[in-house]
C-alpha cells in the first residue's frame, strides 16, 4: 500500500465507556463483591419527623377539633401540589382519603386506628409522612410512637407497614387516647 506523503497514518482510537455501560459494571460488581472502601454511601440524615407540625396552630387546632370531635381542615403545599388536611371529629384524612381515625372505647377515651393502605400508598409524600407521625406524637397516651419512616416506606415495630395488610387488613389499632368530647348526662 502506498500512503500519501503529506498524511500521518491514523491511531486507533481505545473505546470509552458509556455511563450505563459503567453502572451495568457497577451493579455486577457490587452484587458480587459489595462496595470497595470509598463507595460507601453517606449515613442517612436523621430527620425529626412530624416537627414541622406540631408547634404549627393549624396542626394544634386540628387536633384540638379531633379530640373534641368537631371539624377542621387546612391545606398543605408539597412539592407544587396542595393537599388537604382534615378532620370531622373521628378521622383525619388526607387528600380526601381516611388517615387516622377513632372508635369508642369508654365513656372517656377512643382507640386510634391507621389506615395502612393510605399510609402505603401515600408514603412517598413527605407532608403525611410528618402529619402521620406528628399525630402520634401529639397524643402522649399513646406512649412512644412506633411508626417510623426509613428508606422511602413506613415502619411500624420492626416490620414494613405494608406487609400486615395481606394478613390483618388495612386497620391498624395504634391505641387508646382520652378525648374531650361532650358527654351526654344520664337522665333521672
Amino acid at each position: 500500500m502506498v500512503e500519501s506523503p503529506g498524511k500521518a497514518p491514523k491511531k486507533v482510537k481505545e473505546k470509552r465507556q458509556t455511563p450505563e455501560e459503567r453502572q451495568a459494571l457497577m451493579r455486577y460488581n457490587h452484587m458480587m463483591y459489595g462496595p470497595t472502601a470509598g463507595e460507601f454511601r453517606p449515613a442517612p440524615k436523621k430527620v425529626n419527623l412530624g416537627s414541622a407540625y406540631l408547634n404549627h396552630p393549624k396542626f394544634q387546632a386540628l387536633m384540638t377539633a379531633f379530640k373534641k370531635g368537631t371539624a377542621y381542615q387546612f391545606d398543605v403545599t408539597d412539592k407544587a401540589k396542595v393537599y388537604t388536611i382534615a378532620t370531622d371529629g373521628t378521622q383525619i384524612l388526607f387528600d380526601g382519603k381516611t388517615l387516622y381515625y377513632s372508635r369508642p372505647s369508654n365513656r372517656y377515651e377512643d382507640h386510634l386506628l391507621l389506615d395502612r393502605s393510605v399510609a402505603v400508598a401515600y408514603q412517598a409524600i413527605d407532608a403525611l409522612v410528618h402529619l402521620a407521625v406528628a399525630v402520634l406524637r401529639s397524643l402522649p397516651d399513646l406512649g412512644t410512637p412506633q411508626l417510623s419512616y426509613l428508606n422511602h416506606e413506613f415502619i411500624y415495630g420492626a416490620e414494613p407497614l405494608e406487609t400486615g395488610i395481606a394478613t390483618s387488613g388495612p386497620n391498624l389499632l395504634i391505641g387508646s387516647f382520652k378525648h374531650s368530647k361532650v358527654q351526654e348526662k344520664a337522665r333521672k
